[in-house]
């Protein structure tokens, strides 16, 4: 079974592209959306980075195999974290422009969010969504993506980015989710777009060296790589799945 974990501020529709060129039926894959990303937050979920990785991994308990994992921005960083303490799930774990890595102290729009007061007047300029539709596709998001977004971007989601980004302190990472990185299984799989504004190549090549994962490069694309070469990313995913 294949899982994919979206990121911020994205829902499922992200895979879209993707599991078109995989050609995958709806049996062969999962997509959950993370609470209160276009969908209502449980009642009591704290929308924390543990909250998430709790309810994601009893979401894949209940598929009842070992998966092959696959995540993008926050889906990234959940699903390494899952992988790292429940290796038992993962088959394979293939992750796209994020990374756990100590030593990143998260960008800029990160920072605002993770800060009081701060975050909740930066979230005043998401509700407008046109501004926000241009701004997302500045930042690298394809357009057919963005028109799908946006709406989604309500006040439910803006509320769980900022716990969710408070969490994490922004995206500063420590202790056992670092830690734990050495419990990653093999094979795992970078993907990244090599021009992305959030979270810098050398993150990924820095992660790559010191965890003996491959790294593959698009170049000329930047953080949503994962739709906008979606059939690149096909490729190195079917590969990855054979090893597995």
């Amino acid at each position: 079974m294949k899982v994919f974990i979206h990121g911020v501020p994205d829902t499922p529709h992200l895979w879209k592209p993707l599991v078109t060129a995989l050609g995958l039926q709806p049996a062969d894959y999962f997509a959950p959306a993370l609470p209160g990303f276009g969908t209502p937050v449980p009642k009591g979920f704290a929308c924390t980075k543990d909250a998430y990785v709790d309810y994601l991994i009893a979401e894949i308990e209940k598929l009842g195999q070992k998966i092959d994992l696959v995540g993008h921005d926050w889906g990234a960083l959940l699903s390494q974290r899952i992988a790292s303490v429940r290796p038992d799930l993962i088959r394979t774990w293939c992750v796209t422009n994020a990374v756990i890595d100590p030593e990143y102290r998260g960008h800029r729009t990160a920072k605002m969010w993770a800060t009081p007061l701060l975050g909740e007047f930066v979230m005043l300029n998401m509700r407008n969504k046109p501004r926000m539709e241009a701004t997302l596709i500045q930042g690298g998001m394809p357009a057919s993506l963005a028109k799908e977004e946006v709406p989604l971007i309500d006040k439910t989601m803006r509320q769980s980015i900022l716990k969710l980004y408070r969490s994490a302190v922004g995206l500063r990472f420590s202790g056992d989710w670092v830690s734990d990185l050495a419990n990653l299984p093999s094979p795992g799989q970078l993907f990244w777009g090599e021009t992305d504004p959030f979270v810098d190549l050398s993150v990924a090549e820095r992660f790559s060296k010191a965890h003996n994962v491959p790294l593959h490069v698009e170049k000329g694309t930047g953080h949503w790589a994962c739709a906008d070469r979606a059939e690149q990313f096909a490729e190195v995913l079917t590969a990855l799945w054979a090893k597995g």
